[in-house]
């Protein structure tokens, strides 16, 4: 029987593995643009990016991002591996850009926000469960953390924003031009969804019909994939799906959902273990 990663094994190591280490500038510019976008931070939030990768660029565009919103932003990026450490240092920029070594512990810091991209993929979903637990005790109070999983071109994603009560929305982001269906995104679901993406669950039951309505609105193909996907969008709503925000973020081919009203009772079974 394999045996689960462990992600603790004394304070003096960093918790967690290293990531595959695959980057591309840009890959994440559609979280970024939603943390940006959507989130309430402080005005000099202390940022973390976990698991940056081979190279820090996206580290770096996070960090560029984050200060057009917040000038007095400061970002941490954190590696497992102190060789891509060593390497991220001629990206640095002191005090606002730093790249430590560190793990789920967060280096000991107390960050506003950590983004966690691409980093839990690796992992079963027990483990994984135990590193949100993990990162979310470590949070500055009032702290949030992104978690979530895209495509190497970062034109298909989708995350996870928990605060210290757990899980809050579920949000779907996609290049609309180069878009199939929205079920396509059950490839990118985050690891704590992924495996439940079978009939009889609420993940699986969501997919279904953003498929359905995306059918349904096929007619306003001829005005661009990004009518088709606000009209696929106002369609969950109207069937009662608990879509967040408004047209302002669907135009951008993002969607969020809120995270208590999608899964009900297989939520507080979660936020139970992830608490506790």
């Amino acid at each position: 029987m394999k045996r689960p990663p462990r992600l603790a094994a004394g304070r003096a190591r960093a918790l967690g593995l290293p990531t595959r280490g695959t980057t591309a500038p840009n890959r994440l510019r559609r979280v970024d643009r939603w943390i940006t976008g959507t989130l309430a931070l402080p005005t000099d939030p202390l940022v973390v990016d976990l698991g940056y990768g081979s190279a820090p660029v996206t580290c770096a565009e996070l960090y560029s991002r984050l200060r057009s919103a917040w000038p007095g932003a400061r970002v941490v990026g954190l590696e497992i591996d102190p060789d891509r450490v060593a390497g991220a240092q001629p990206s640095a920029d002191p005090p606002g850009l730093v790249f430590r070594r560190g793990g789920f512990e967060l280096a000991g810091l107390r960050p506003s926000l950590v983004r966690a991209m691409n980093v839990l993929r690796q992992y079963d979903e027990a483990p994984s469960r135990e590193a949100w637990a993990t990162m979310l005790a470590r949070l500055a109070p009032g702290g949030l953390l992104v978690e979530g999983t895209c495509d190497e071109l970062g034109r298909i994603g989708a995350w996870v924003l928990l605060d210290a009560s757990g899980p809050r929305s579920l949000t779907f982001a996609v290049h609309l031009a180069t878009l199939d269906r929205p079920s396509t995104l059950a490839e990118r679901l985050p690891k704590a969804l992924i495996h439940h993406n079978v009939p009889g669950h609420p993940i699986h039951g969501l997919l279904t019909a953003f498929d359905a309505a995306w059918d349904a609105a096929a007619v306003l193909a001829p005005f661009g994939p990004r009518q088709r996907w606000i009209g696929a969008v106002s369609g969950l709503a109207s069937a009662g799906w608990p879509v967040l925000g408004d047209r302002r973020r669907w135009r951008l081919g993002e969607v969020s959902f809120g995270w208590s009203e999608l899964f009900g009772s297989e939520l507080l079974a979660d936020q139970d273990r992830l608490v506790h």
